[in-house]
């Protein structure tokens, strides 16, 4: 069974920096879509960064410039650097991973499409 944990979320200042993790384990695919969905009080979960196995990314145009996805494949653990974080970036961050064949660049944005999600983790950013 696939099991993602989420962590690294806090409180920073507008212009400052955080890095999430998210652990996966008990999975065995080689061919996987893995991606960082934030969703604000009272707003819809949106997607924020993706990556694939074969290391294509997309990000949401809000984030471009300020967020990297990486995924570090010997530790089995997904990261968002986050720098010159913004107030409207405070969400509830969650990890995601697809094993249907979904790339990064072909409408990786769907929930629907994903398999597993992980708990969660806050992000608040103070002006």
């Amino acid at each position: 069974q696939v099991q993602l944990v989420a962590s690294g979320g806090g409180s920073v200042q507008s212009g400052g920096s955080l890095r999430l993790s998210c652990a996966a384990s008990g999975y065995t695919y080689s061919s996987y879509c893995m991606g960082w969905f934030r969703q604000a009080p009272g707003k819809e979960r949106e997607g924020v960064a993706v990556i694939d196995s074969d290391g294509s990314t997309s990000y949401a145009d809000s984030v471009k410039g300020r967020f990297t996805i990486s995924l570090d494949s010997a530790k089995n653990t997904l990261y968002l650097q986050m720098n010159s974080l913004k107030p409207e970036d405070t969400a509830m961050y969650f990890c995601a991973a697809a094993f249907d064949g979904l790339r990064a660049g072909v409408r990786p944005w769907g929930l629907e499409q994903y398999n597993v999600w992980g708990q969660g983790t806050q992000v608040s950013v103070s002006s």
